[in-house]
């Protein structure tokens, strides 16, 4: 018969349990207790007072040393130093936490843990995988970007952000896998080579937020290091914050600080863009405009020239027809030759004149293809459409939401006609 609450039954309120639990430690550990450990998440307060962690790879207590106590401390306390400590357990009931209380600390040795990361660190550096020249440039505008890492916590949202204020037109891949505990490390290994099978993303931030040393352990796995540094696709290692570094930054092609930096770094800023293709448009357009006049006024002068010449060869030939005539015993003999003369030199004279004309036509043609090529009414005919102000004068060109204010009416240019419209709302981007 199983049991059951009811509320007739005497219950325990918190701070009873509390007080039992802190006698019973007391009962347990009545004196100092003597521990080999390693330090992890060290930090010195301005009070005077050590905060840190006391672990041996397997398990982490929360510990403190007062400064009455640590003044006497004859070593550099820092992460990944063993050491021996005599400590209390104290269980302080307003937070329910445990944590050991250190009276005593001696040096004991590099600790296990960071002896381990400076051999691999120093292994992968020694094998050429963190060579600058071997590091893959990010793509300028890629059409696909993948992440990897947990698919819950404000990170993965953080990014998104980010990528879609900045570079909405990208296509974002979730791999999901744990950045914390035992499975950490397989999981991130095993989304990453998906990741690569796949080959649809230009480019991966691998990452996680900030946390303490031992949540970073995944990201110094030998294995993931060795996958990411073979990966044939550009990687931003994003792990943690700024005074945190994995072996992963160390491997990958880009480190970020953080995972909102590594989403801006692979992705440019639109806006940049924007203004910068509406600036080369403009350039491109009076440039064009400019050459086509100048064609014209080549092919006008050229034109000109060619009638000269036309009149000057017509002019020569009809003297010489003249002289000749004069000197000629029969008349009908002479004509019959400087006409079959004259038929050559017109033919000539047509051929050059059609040479020339093709000739130019053909380079006003080559001018107008190019001005058709940078004209902004090719990128209307793709869907694109032109918004101009309404006004006659004056710049009518509409490039910000500030160039316009809410009901004023606009023009909206389109590869087949305009629309007239009227601004009914407008609004900020974040």
């Amino acid at each position: 018969m199983s049991e059951q609450v009811t509320n007739s039954e005497q219950g325990l309120t918190v701070s009873a349990l509390a007080a039992l639990l802190t006698d019973t430690l007391q009962a347990a550990f009545p004196t100092t207790v003597t521990l080999d450990a390693e330090i992890a998440n060290f930090k010195a307060y301005p009070s005077g007072h050590w905060y840190f962690s006391l672990t041996d790879g397997q398990a982490s207590l929360s510990a403190v040393m007062f400064k009455g106590n640590n003044r006497l401390v004859r070593l550099v306390a820092r992460d990944g130093l063993a050491v021996r400590t005599a400590c209390e357990i104290n269980f302080y009931p307003p937070n329910g936490k445990l944590q050991l209380i250190v009276k005593k600390m001696v040096e004991a040795g590099l600790g296990d843990q960071k002896a381990k990361l400076d051999a691999l660190r120093a292994k992968l550096i020694a094998e050429g995988l963190t060579d600058p020249q071997r590091k893959r440039p990010l793509p300028r505008m890629p059409a696909s970007i993948g992440l990897i890492t947990s698919a819950k916590g404000a990170v993965i949202q953080d990014m998104l952000t980010v990528l879609n204020r900045r570079w909405p037109i990208a296509e974002i891949r979730l791999y999901s896998a744990a950045v914390q505990g035992e499975q950490a490390a397989v999981e991130l290994n095993t989304a990453l080579q998906r990741a690569i099978t796949e080959r649809r993303c230009d480019v991966l931030i691998i990452g996680r937020g900030g946390g303490s040393s031992e949540d970073f352990s995944a990201f110094n796995d030998e294995t993931l290091c060795r996958t990411i540094a073979a990966a044939p696709i550009p990687i931003v290692s994003a792990v943690g914050h700024e005074t945190d570094t994995g072996l992963t930054d160390l491997v990958a092609d880009a480190r970020a600080a953080t995972p909102s930096q590594a989403a801006e770094l692979v992705s440019p800023d639109r806006r940049e863009i924007q203004a910068r293709v509406h600036s080369l448009t403009g350039r491109l357009i009076s440039r064009a405009e400019t050459q086509i006049a100048l064609a014209e006024q080549r092919l006008e002068l050229n034109l000109q020239r060619l009638s000269q010449r036309i009149e000057h060869l017509t002019r020569n030939h009809r003297d010489r027809l003249v002289q000749l005539q004069t000197r000629l015993v029969a008349p009908t003999q002479y004509i019959a030759i400087k006409r079959a003369d004259l038929s050559h030199l017109a033919a000539q004279l047509e051929a050059r004149i059609t040479q020339q004309l093709d000739r130019q036509r053909n380079q006003l043609q080559r001018l107008a293809g190019q001005l058709d090529v940078l004209s902004p009414l090719a990128t209307l005919g793709r869907g694109y459409g032109i918004l101009l102000k309404t006004e006659t004068s004056g710049d009518r060109t509409i490039g910000s939401i500030t160039d316009v204010a809410e009901q004023a009416e606009i023009e909206i240019r389109l590869k087949d006609g305009r629309l007239n419209a009227t601004i009914s709302q407008i609004q900020q981007e974040p």
